[in-house]
């Protein structure tokens, strides 16, 4: 799941989420919402369970790379922000709380590495060469194999 630690501004608020803002969360928990790709809500909506492990990615910074790890604690459920028109994942094509388009999980913080596993040193590992994250970059929630996952937290502790 990829979030941006470098503060972005969205109608007025600052939309920067990081590895150490979910640990500073109220028991290191929060919704990931403001999805707004079919294929990314799909895969929250259908395919995420609670106990599934996450890799949190920093997107859109300077060293973009794996910054830690979280778990699924909520499945898919409506997000409440596409309805909101204050806040900065409104959507304004989103008109019926009834039938809702987008959808978000909750995730608890597991661990900060020591480093970031920048998106660089993944894509110098053959292991890692068939990996989603490697051949289609922008999809901003991604399944990732058991085999991948440990491999990236393994290379963190080197």
């Amino acid at each position: 799941m990829k979030a941006e630690p470098e503060s972005r501004i969205v109608k007025g608020k600052d939309v920067k989420f990081s590895i150490d803002d979910l640990y500073a969360m109220k028991d290191s928990t929060s919704p990931w919402d403001g999805v707004r790709n079919f294929e990314a809500r799909n895969i929250m909506r259908d395919q995420m369970k609670v106990g599934d492990k996450v890799l949190f990615y920093h997107s859109n910074c300077k060293l973009p790379g794996v910054a830690g790890t979280a778990t699924v604690v909520r499945e898919g459920y409506p997000d409440y922000t596409a309805f909101d028109a204050e806040h900065p994942y409104y959507d304004a094509k989103s008109t019926d709380p009834d039938s809702p388009k987008w959808f978000m999980v909750d995730v608890k913080f597991e661990s900060k590495f020591d480093h970031v596993l920048s998106l660089t040193r993944m894509k110098a590992m053959d292991q890692l060469k068939d990996m989603i994250l490697i051949k289609r970059g922008r999809l901003s929630v991604q399944p990732v194999r058991q085999a991948e996952y440990e491999h990236i937290v393994n290379a963190t502790r080197q």
